[in-house]
């Protein structure tokens, strides 16, 4: 029989785990594989609508499993949504075990064409998302003896190419935030950083420079689904409490 949360050790059994930007792409893939393999997802992301539906969707393979998916409005760049997010699963569950830092945007663009309330928008949902994120989690963390911390970065974080400046950036800060933590951190606390390739996934799908959609469309011919990225993640949260899988990067095999 499947251990309710607050029957789970923290490492193994049925975990807690709380996902941001889970409303599409590689966040609903990230919430679907760990409630269907059994554990307690708490999703979050603006568009709730998006969130029911993920939880609808997945309501019979999940509870199959003893698993399943709870949707919650989240913005993350509000500091005090994000920490009553993580806080609303200690009342709800009596515990956080895994934090999934997935929430990005990806409006690229040439520096040239001076997007500046794009630009911010990356920084504030790419760089200061995650930092809240951190912030409402890590005392929690540390307080309890064990947690796990996963960063969905990017490619980008080790690679820049045109139309790629800022958000290349703000995905380098999402691979040494991560790093730092974990050097700092004590080690009951495992952090993973997940850098996907090129993802099916809808941000790709919103760019307003033609230049920018352009250079997506040829840099897409070799996609994985979000799915992929979601195993990666799964495969780092099922290790031993004594194992931490620091970094993935995962992409197409043609992707170079």
């Amino acid at each position: 029989m499947s251990a309710s949360p607050s029957e789970a050790g923290p490492g193994g059994g049925r975990k807690v785990v709380r996902g941001t930007g889970a409303s599409s792409g590689i966040g609903a893939a990230v919430a679907t594989r760990p409630a269907g393999e059994g554990h307690q997802v708490v999703a979050g992301a603006r568009r709730t609508d998006r969130l029911r539906e993920l939880a609808e969707r997945t309501a019979g393979a999940a509870g199959r499993s003893g698993g399943g998916v709870e949707p919650v409005r989240l913005d993350v760049i509000d500091p005090a949504g994000v920490r009553a997010f993580v806080d609303g699963a200690r009342e709800r569950y009596g515990r956080v075990d895994v934090l999934v830092a997935n929430a990005g945007v990806m409006p690229l663009s040439r520096l040239g064409s001076l997007l500046v309330d794009e630009w911010d928008l990356m920084i504030d949902v790419n760089v200061r998302g995650l930092l809240y994120a951190v912030a409402a989690v890590l005392p929690y963390f540390r307080a309890r003896g064990s947690g796990h911390f996963v960063t969905v970065a990017s490619i980008g974080a080790h690679q820049v190419v045109p139309t790629r400046a800022v958000y290349p950036g703000t995905k380098y800060a999402a691979w040494a935030r991560p790093e730092g933590l974990r050097q700092e951190a004590d080690p009951s606390v495992r952090v993973t950083t997940v850098s996907p390739g090129v993802v099916t996934s809808e941000p790709a799908d919103t760019l307003t420079e033609p230049g920018a959609r352009a250079a997506m469309r040829a840099y897409r011919a070799h996609a994985i689904e979000p799915d992929a990225v979601a195993a990666a993640a799964s495969h780092a949260l099922s290790q031993p409490a004594d194992v931490d899988v620091n970094e993935i990067v995962v992409r197409s095999s043609p992707q170079r």
